[in-house]
């Protein structure tokens, strides 16, 4: 699980539906990518990261929950 992406999203009141259109996917495929069930493209990362928390590092936001895998 990403928790640190999941905790800085609802932090800044982004919910998954804005991110899932900005990154052109399903609601249910983000949530698949959040939980770790599916992995986020390099593309992605880079899109969630520069347009809606560019204030962390991609180390940290993407970082695994170690519990959850």
């Amino acid at each position: 699980m990403l928790a640190n992406l999941s905790h800085e999203l609802r932090r800044k009141n982004i919910t998954q539906n804005v991110v899932a259109r900005m990154i052109g996917v399903t609601d249910k495929t983000l949530t698949n990518k959040l939980n770790g069930t599916t992995e986020f493209t390099i593309n992605e990362a880079v899109t969630i990261r520069n347009n809606l928390l560019p204030e962390f590092t991609m180390d940290y936001l993407f970082a695994t929950d170690e519990k959850g895998a």
